[in-house]
């Protein structure tokens, strides 16, 4: 229990007044969005949104036009605020000469982690990756084993939160189920989860929030019940929609 008038511990993520353009463009208009450390947001939205321009503003991959980003109460812009999250890209592609083991330990030492052969083995039986792969070169994995492969990396690392741009691209039904069983270990150990998916019915599973971005802006966020409510829809999809098209504001 904190001590009477301690300052709240700061979000895992704050974006405020956030605006991008890509010259004449607007992509991203004026979005406020805050992550709480130790929760799980999923950013929804079309293609076009906004959604992965947004992440890589929050990562600093990219400039933003105006507005404030923070990781942890750090502007984003400095090197430390990245300390405490780790990111998986939407096109995650791993050098195509390394041995995948070598991936895994160079991936390690770049987050300044030591390189455990027995955490690593036990987080690839639980994305149902087998173990042999770890001395097979990458270029011959398929496009599922290279997600996982990247996801693995990324898990490795234990950071507090996990930047993740559509997790479940390229899988199979079983390696789908894999992941979200360790995302959901992830969220139970306390760690923040922001990730992205143009499937809702993973959102509505693993996130206690959904954030609705739509031509650039946030038109909703708020529990997955919430969003449904709203609009007196029984499913997430129907009410997502709804909440694109304005119906109802």
């Amino acid at each position: 229990m904190p001590a009477f008038n301690a300052p709240l511990p700061a979000p895992a993520v704050s974006v405020v007044g956030l605006e991008k353009r890509y010259g004449g463009r607007e992509v991203l208009r004026r979005v406020d969005l805050a992550v709480d450390a130790g929760e799980s947001v999923g950013l929804a939205g079309v293609n076009g949104a906004g959604k992965t321009t947004l992440i890589k503003c929050v990562l600093d991959l990219c400039a933003h036009d105006a507005g404030r980003i923070e990781l942890f109460g750090v502007q984003s812009n400095r090197p430390q605020a990245r300390r405490r999250l780790a990111y998986v890209p939407e096109r995650f592609v791993p050098p195509h000469y390394l041995r995948c083991r070598e991936f895994l330990e160079l991936m390690q030492s770049l987050a300044g982690v030591r390189y455990d052969a027995a955490r690593a083995a036990a987080l690839l039986a639980e994305l149902e990756l087998e173990l042999g792969v770890l001395e097979r070169p990458v270029r011959e994995l398929s496009k599922g084993m290279t997600q996982k492969l990247g996801l693995a990396a990324c898990f490795l690392a234990e950071r507090e939160i996990y930047v993740l741009d559509e997790p479940m691209s390229g899988l199979d039904p079983a390696g789908r189920v894999a992941v979200k069983s360790v995302l959901r270990r992830l969220a139970g150990e306390g760690r923040a989860l922001l990730l992205t998916s143009h499937v809702l019915a993973d959102i509505e599973e693993l996130c206690s929030a959904v954030a609705v971005l739509d031509r650039g802006a946030i038109r909703f966020r708020g529990a997955p019940a919430r969003l449904c409510d709203r609009f007196s829809e029984p499913s997430l999809e129907r009410a997502f929609l709804r909440c694109i098209r304005g119906d109802g504001n």
